[in-house]
């Protein structure tokens, strides 16, 4: 989840709104990598998970972060709730999952290293206190009110809202991580079609990085349950966004689809201000209930920007928002699976041939298909492990024509990285499947023993 936006100061008329995106826009050669990956804590003794306050909490961890490594705090309300350090912060989600939100970064090389020394420090902290994380889409065993909320205004009051909107929406918040990459474009047009093509392939990353079979310890008929969940949250802010497809899409297209969208809050003096269902538009016209008066800031439109949750977003760059968490490795491959599609042209148009025939109904089936089956997933005709093994082609061949060499030049490019991709698409598997295999064999039906093999 976002933390409060600087976006600037007051809107005087509407073509801001676009113009905020717009500014997003640079050279490629300015083009940068900004990956963020979330994951839950336990207690090793319990496998509770962890509590805010405590000897073993997840203010023991921030604060551990903070005196050993030297990232500065980041409060609310006199609480510890963030960190931040070299454009990087660590910031918490509802549930007290503990997310990276990596500063950008030019090379999937320098963003693998800021995972890897990001979970060594995690993991040295906890390692005294007796903590242990684990990267997994939903929960594997943990009910709802076994989750503790953090201590965050804007989580409380999208608590009480998630409630009245969706099945599902507490879920997401308490028992849900993913990892996500965040990419630059250089235009409005290069912005739509790298739009396109993110949710349109969003089903693809959903299925090969499916990795939340579980719910309260038993198997949920899902490779990935947390995709499954965001499909019951809240349909005015989640989905695959056909409106893209349409001719026209630009950046006041989606300044129309977010102004349509109720807002969550509204960020004043260090405090969120419940505006719960009420309309931006009502608030350029200085009339939104919660502030009488008041007009909106960039601010407050970058905030509100943050409170749209479809498969991919747009604000000043482009969020792919499909994966589920999961092991070390594939926290590099995420970036590496969209920088290779998206920031070689030649890749790009291809990866655009490969989808820009499915009609909108196609691609919500496989949406839906890809939450249940993984990479077995069928929709008419369109075979999920042969589109996906096509998309890794062509992201290893935006890659090495990336030729972003690491390693001091040992390392000719970044392809490494989709290594644990090309194993799924080679065998059809995915971390779901070997989760399942083990729960039904070695595991003899104990979900707590996920804990001993796949944590950090």
């Amino acid at each position: 989840m976002s933390i409060p936006q600087s976006g600037g100061g007051p809107i005087e008329h509407h073509d801001q709104l676009a113009q905020y995106m717009a500014d997003g826009c640079k050279p490629k050669s300015d083009w940068r990598i900004g990956t963020e990956h979330e994951k839950f804590g336990y207690c090793k003794d319990t496998l509770a998970p962890l509590p805010y306050e405590g000897d073993r909490s997840i203010n023991a961890v921030l604060s551990g972060l903070r005196d050993r490594f030297g990232w500065a705090p980041v409060e609310e309300g006199g609480k510890l709730i963030g960190l931040e350090k070299d454009g990087a912060n660590v910031s918490l989600e509802p549930g007290g999952q503990l997310e990276l939100s990596g500063a950008p970064l030019e090379t999937i090389h320098g963003t693998c290293d800021e995972v890897n020394d990001h979970l060594a420090q995690v993991k040295s902290v906890a390692d005294e206190i007796g903590v242990g994380f684990i990267g997994l889409g939903a929960a594997p065993h943990w009910t709802h009110d076994e989750m503790p909320l953090m201590p965050k205004g804007r989580y409380k009051l999208m608590d009480g809202y998630m409630r009245k909107v969706g099945e599902l929406g507490l879920q997401m918040m308490r028992r849900t991580c993913t990892v996500q990459v965040n990419l630059d474009f250089s235009s409005e047009a290069d912005m739509v079609q790298k739009m396109r093509v993110a949710v349109a392939l969003q089903p693809v990353a959903t299925a090969l990085f499916a990795n939340s079979p579980f719910l309260e310890g038993k198997p949920n008929g899902h490779k990935s349950w947390r995709s499954r969940i965001w499909r019951d949250l809240d349909p005015d802010r989640t989905g695959m966004i056909p409106f893209i497809f349409e001719d026209g899409f630009g950046f006041e297209a989606w300044v129309q689809y977010v102004l349509d969208v109720p807002m969550y809050f509204v960020y004043r003096d260090g405090a969120y201000v419940d505006a719960l269902g009420m309309s931006f538009r009502d608030f350029l016209k200085g009339e939104l209930p919660a502030l009488p008066g008041e007009k909106p800031t960039l601010s407050d439109w970058a905030d509100h920007l943050t409170t749209v949750f479809p498969e991919a977003r747009v604000k000043r760059f482009i969020e792919m928002r499909g994966a589920d968490g999961g092991p070390w490795r594939r926290l590099c491959a995420l970036p590496a699976f969209w920088v290779g599609l998206m920031y070689d042209q030649a890749a790009l148009d291809a990866a655009w041939d490969l989808c820009k025939g499915w009609s909108a109904e196609q691609r919500e089936a496989l949406r839906v298909a890809a939450s249940v089956d993984g990479l077995q997933a069928q929709v008419d005709g369109i075979d999920m492990l042969a589109v996906a093994r096509e998309a890794v082609e062509i992201a290893e061949r935006g890659l090495k024509a990336r030729a972003r060499p690491g390693a001091g030049g040992l390392i000719p490019d970044e392809t490494h990285f989709l290594n644990a991709l090309k194993e799924s698409v080679s065998t059809g598997r995915v971390p779901a499947d070997e989760l399942l295999e083990l729960y039904h064999g070695a595991w003899g039906g104990d979900v707590t023993k996920v804990f001993a093999s796949h944590s950090y």
